[in-house]
């Protein structure tokens, strides 16, 4: 087994992984910015080093500064953790050439499956249902005028390097698509140097459904079922569950069976994520995207098959065989997660920084709060404003969206604004509990 990782992330998922880690035997090294200093990431490695300052730019997605950090502590791996530069696959590959283990798949398939076009046509060419549309880039309006007449509207045009709804637009007419198409392909160049678009069938009213896979280089690729992601803002997920209130076991089957064919196509090798779109009324589903990183949400799945994600995650990159039990799990009850957020919901959720006066987690039967928060812990203004997960798990949906209430009323969180108020309306919201919603929940949900 490795014997000490770097870990290339700051926050609740650099906690996580140190955890894993730590069950494991490994020693961990913790990279942090100046204002990351007093994180918990940083106290519960065995090393920690400073790689700059407080911009991400600076810190975080400074790929020497993390190179110098991992040969100066004898790492002999690195984990990417999510967001930052878990998905470039320059620094998966410049990892490989100074003879450091990537904690995730070979920089060819990060590239193919983060290029959102070219994963469409691959698995389009393994037989992976996916939404009629464009067959890759769409070159100019011209094109896109031609695709969009072809398929009919309503269409969505997506920025093929995209990510958090940036570079995307809804078009209900072609009256519309001109100033769509060029709105986006500029937003899509100012976000990720990269202006290109792709375009496909708008599915109106869908749920979000992703599979979790796991692969390894023997061939064995496996998945543990499926999470709901619908619930999301702006294309940001804000809750998760698994199972899904809208998934039998049939659908989970063959959606089960079409990740494990798409990611056998490409050798796939890790953890990792397929998410498609689905049809309520005609029960279809199609690919999304591939995420080949550990998901924000991945508790959600360890609460309902028992396993550990990350520790396996990291046997994979070893060496490792999956074992033959892992494959047989049974989903156990229900688990679903509330991203909890430093922002305030009464104004449209502006980021709420600054320091933490006072800070207890809920605890309990089925309760797990993942946060690298604590009382006297600055939030800082430069990163992402998630500033924990609640996950508990239960017997069934109802019992667990109870205990959810409970959990969410048993955090004390002076200071920042929270998304935890939100949280608690949701929970209360019938159509939520019903399990009757899609995609554009958030938009009709009246929040007060």
């Amino acid at each position: 087994m490795f014997q000490k990782i770097l870990i290339a992330n700051r926050g609740e998922i650099a906690l996580r992984i140190i955890r894993g880690c730590h069950e494991l035997g490994i020693k961990t090294v913790a990279v942090y910015s100046s204002a990351d200093e007093l994180s918990l990431h940083v106290r519960f490695a065995d090393e920690a080093v400073c790689i700059g300052p407080p911009p991400s730019s600076e810190s975080y997605l400074n790929i020497p500064s993390i190179l110098s950090a991992a040969e100066l502590t004898n790492s002999s791996a690195i984990h990417p953790g999510y967001g930052f530069l878990s998905e470039r696959p320059e620094f998966a590959q410049i990892c490989q050439e100074n003879n450091f283990v990537f904690i995730g798949p070979s920089p060819e398939i990060i590239s193919t499956m983060g290029e959102k076009a070219t994963a469409k046509k691959t698995m389009q060419k393994a037989g992976v249902p996916v939404i009629p549309g464009s067959d890759g880039v769409v070159n100019s309006i011209g094109e896109a005028y031609s695709i969009a007449s072809e398929i009919g509207y309503p269409v969505m045009l997506k920025a093929t390097a995209g990510g958090g709804g940036r570079g995307m637009r809804l078009v209900q007419s072609k009256e519309e698509l001109e100033k769509s198409y060029l709105t986006a392909s500029s937003e899509a160049e100012k976000a990720f140097n990269n202006g290109k678009l792709y375009l496909e069938k708008f599915i109106e009213n869908p749920r979000h459904i992703e599979i979790q896979i796991l692969a390894d280089q023997f061939g064995n690729v496996i998945h543990f079922g499926e999470r709901e992601c619908s619930i999301q803002r702006r294309h940001q997920k804000l809750i998760e569950e698994s199972p899904s209130p809208a998934i039998n076991n049939d659908i989970r089957k063959e959606m089960g069976e079409a990740a494990i064919k798409g990611a056998k196509s490409i050798g796939y090798l890790g953890l990792g994520t397929v998410e498609f779109l689905f049809d309520s009324i005609t029960k279809e589903f199609y690919f999304m995207e591939m995420n080949t990183r550990i998901q924000v949400e991945h508790p959600v799945t360890e609460m309902v098959i028992g396993k550990d994600l990350v520790k396996a995650q990291i046997k994979i990159a070893f060496g490792d065989e999956i074992p033959d039990n892992l494959g047989k799990f049974k989903l156990r009850g229900h688990s679903i997660e509330c991203r909890i957020n430093a922002e305030d919901p009464n104004r449209d959720f502006m980021p709420s920084p600054g320091k933490v006066e006072e800070f207890h987690a809920p605890g309990g039967n089925g309760v797990r709060m993942d946060s690298h928060i604590y009382a006297g812990y600055n939030i800082p203004p430069h990163y992402d404003s998630l500033i924990g997960k609640l996950i508990v798990h239960a017997d069934d949906r109802t019992t667990a969206i109870n205990r959810m209430q409970r959990a969410l009323e048993e955090i004390i969180l002076e200071g920042p604004k929270t998304t935890i108020p939100f949280h608690q309306a949701i929970m209360r919201d019938e159509t939520f509990q019903q399990g009757d919603f899609n995609t554009g929940f958030i938009e009709t949900f009246s929040y007060t």
